[in-house]
């Protein structure tokens, strides 16, 4: 049994991570100045909340076996700085997880968007087959109790490949410390401007990625990314083995409102939607590929995938109204959700709504970015709270900068999250659907609760 302590433990990865060697028989302390829910709960309910909330160097001892170190901390952290004194081992979750896997096959997920999904659907795969593996992702998914396993028994573990810093010591993306022998890119938008203020710094974080595939490995990319092509011919190396995937041969039921694929003279109905959702399907089934899955197996399989948590996620419906809820925040991420409802429910007007909530939605410099992101939406809403930009430390910015930013003439912007509920109270849902679009929750908005009231 090993002693490992988590500074800033109430992370979304941190505390999975931390549930994943608790079940695994270590023990496991950690410490954080906020935990909000459901990290908060969770931790609860395997014993491994804080008594109280803060920084307590006094609790890094020199029985500490590791520390771990999430990005919510800082490199001033009074615990951090007492490890360090103690000369304890620190790690970021990813360094750690890359310790923990030497012995595995690797197998990695990257892109700027429908990473967390294609990862929920290797799993939900390899779960359905009964491949023993471990995993990281970044979303709560259908079955699994944690979103972190790691085991002395598995011969593969499968990660989601994120981009952003690894930890405030540690300046490395995070997917530059996993050295896949399997990979997967689904396609490069720039993001995380505060990290990477230039896309060709953020472009070279992938090009980062290939190369530090392990010999003779192989990556699967997406071929209808022209950015993705051209950094995959500039970085392939000659002996790594390269898989270009896109749409599989489907067609949509107008009754049932399904995808249906068709291979090999048979057809099988999905329940994920869109064509961004199912490229990402090709892509997954790529990787299963690598590990011995027959694709008839791995379409059997996929029928029974719902998506993973808060990806196109339905929180109500009638007969003629769906209200979905997704984490779109980048402008590729909010084109693909919007394009994907619109052409999946083509008989129904289609109400868009999304918050502009991280570092980069928020920056002036950024916003540009956005044009024609929400072109499909018959009716398109942007919401921001001034208040976010203070906090952020931002630079204010209008409602009409908005508005030219996504050039949609028609866009409404608003700043209230009463003004916008009534908004959304006065529209009539018949033969309409809503999109509910935020790495937020627009100012504290319930949505099962706002949704009920909507349909009924």
């Amino acid at each position: 049994m090993m002693h490992y302590h988590f500074i800033a433990i109430g992370g979304a990865a941190m505390h999975n991570l931390a549930i994943a060697l608790h079940l695994k028989g270590n023990r496991v302390t950690g410490s954080d100045d906020e935990i909000f829910e459901p990290s908060k709960g969770r931790l609860n309910k395997y014993g491994l909340l804080p008594n109280a909330f803060g920084w307590m160097p006094d609790h890094i001892t020199a029985d500490v076996d590791a520390i771990i170190l999430g990005m919510h901390a800082r490199e001033d952290n009074p615990e951090l700085l007492k490890a360090k004194e103690l000369n304890i081992p620190i790690y970021s979750y990813p360094e750690f997880i890359y310790e923990q896997s030497k012995d595995k096959t690797r197998i990695v997920i990257g892109g700027s968007h429908g990473k967390t999904t294609i990862t929920a659907m290797v799993l939900h795969v390899l779960n359905q087959l009964e491949i023993e593996t471990d995993y990281m992702v970044g979303s709560k998914l259908e079955g699994f109790e944690v979103m972190v396993k790691l085991s002395d028994t598995a011969p593969f573990i499968v990660l989601e490949g994120d981009e952003y810093l690894s930890s405030p010591i540690d300046r490395r993306p995070k997917f530059h410390l996993y050295k896949p022998h399997i990979a997967l890119l689904s396609g490069i938008a720039w993001d995380h401007i505060n990290v990477f203020p230039t896309f060709d710094i953020y472009k070279d974080q992938f090009t980062q990625f290939i190369r530090l595939i392990e010999k003779e490995g192989s990556l699967a990319y997406c071929q209808d990314d022209k950015v993705l092509l051209d950094v995959v011919k500039d970085a392939a190396s000659s002996d790594l083995n390269l898989v270009a995937y896109d749409l599989p041969e489907y067609y949509i039921d107008e009754q049932s409102n399904q995808s249906i694929i068709s291979y090999q003279n048979k057809e099988y109905p999905m329940q994920v939607f869109g064509k961004h959702n199912l490229r990402n399907l090709e892509g997954a089934r790529r990787l299963c590929e690598k590990i011995g899955v027959a694709p008839a197996d791995f379409y059997e399989a996929m029928a029974g995938f719902t998506g993973a948590s808060n990806r196109l996620e339905t929180i109500a419906k009638d007969e003629s109204c769906t209200i979905f809820k997704d984490f779109a925040h980048s402008p590729s991420k909010l084109k693909a959700t919007v394009d994907a409802v619109k052409e999946q429910f083509a008989g129904r007007k289609l109400f868009a709504c999304m918050e502009l909530h991280t570092f980069s939605s928020l920056n002036s410099d950024f916003l540009n970015q956005y044009k024609g992101a929400m072109d499909k939406a018959d009716i398109a809403i942007v919401y921001f709270n001034p208040e976010t930009l203070k906090h952020k430390r931002l630079a204010a910015i209008s409602k009409e900068q908005v508005r030219m930013a996504f050039q949609r003439d028609d866009l409404e912007v608003i700043t209230d999250t009463q003004k916008l509920i009534s908004r959304l109270m006065e529209e009539k849902w018949k033969d309409q659907n809503l999109l509910l679009m935020s790495s937020g929750n627009f100012g504290g908005i319930n949505y099962k609760d706002l949704s009920s009231r909507l349909i009924d």
